[in-house]
């Protein structure tokens, strides 16, 4: 049965490594060549793409990127904990249709999502036209600020976060909260000692989850910020734009090794069955 399923997996093995494998190659290639634009005349192997790395715009922007993610993702943990904690410890019935809620955002377009998000944080959007509500002509949006651009990776990562440690909750045994409470401990501690350490799997996860999309998206900052604030996905968009591909490549391996050495990171921890507590 196993290769049967093995034969069957091969033609999304071939895809895979073709649509993945395959680019991911071809730029770690191009980030040591000398050359400009598609001109494959008088390639020459150099380090002077790696000097980029050392450029004001390039460490603005993955400050920038470093900052809001983190920022992003701190606000996911605290309020995806508690949605999916609440979900938890509730007694509903529809369980199943609340998460599927949460979820529903997911299936549609990101740059649709992101645009029309853009447009609520503009002067005059829609609930000023629905409730006939007077704009001052200097007044200023969220849109092109820095809280504009945290509140849409929020907004469009925080289900990413709420499922895996939903999942992770879910998977805690009854018993083990029963137990401490017969044993003294009140709920806070119970919490604290049982719920919260057993859960972190999932914590972890969600983090990797939502960080990652974070630190190497380009459209929330672009649409959201406006081109006022650069993010290291804006760089490399604006570098394969100009059809600078050597220095543009650099980056994107740069990024995709942090995304490698991450999900390295959270296979190993969740192996291992280890907590951070």
């Amino acid at each position: 049965m196993n290769n049967k399923l093995k034969k069957m997996a091969t033609p999304y093995l071939i895809w895979l490594y073709v649509l993945a494998l395959a680019p991911a190659v071809f730029m770690f290639i191009l980030m040591f060549l000398d050359t400009e634009g598609i001109d494959t005349e008088g390639l020459k192997f150099t380090f002077k793409n790696f000097a980029q790395l050392k450029e004001p715009s390039t460490i603005i922007a993955l400050l920038n990127s470093l900052k809001f993610s983190i920022i992003s993702t701190v606000i996911c943990i605290l309020l995806g904990y508690i949605t999916a904690y609440y979900l938890y410890k509730s007694h509903l019935k529809n369980k199943f249709l609340l998460l599927t809620i949460l979820i529903l955002p997911m299936w549609s377009n990101l740059l649709l999502r992101t645009q029309a998000l853009a447009n609520i944080m503009e002067p005059n959007n829609i609930f000023t036209s629905i409730f006939n509500i007077t704009v001052k002509e200097d007044a200023k949006g969220l849109a092109g600020s820095e809280l504009a651009i945290i509140i849409g990776l929020v907004f469009t990562y925080l289900p990413f976060m709420i499922l895996p440690i939903y999942t992770a909750l879910e998977k805690i045994e009854p018993m083990l909260e029963e137990a401490s409470l017969d044993l003294g401990a009140d709920e806070f501690k119970t919490f604290r000692k049982v719920i919260l350490p057993l859960s972190l799997k999932g914590v972890v996860t969600g983090s990797v989850m939502v960080f990652l999309p974070c630190m190497s998206g380009f459209a929330i900052p672009e649409i959201l910020g406006k081109g006022n604030i650069v993010m290291i996905g804006n760089l490399i968009e604006q570098f394969f734009k100009n059809m600078n591909y050597n220095i543009g490549s650099l980056l994107a391996i740069l990024i995709l090794v942090l995304i490698l050495l991450s999900i390295y990171l959270v296979n190993k921890f969740d192996k291992e069955g280890e907590t951070i507590l």
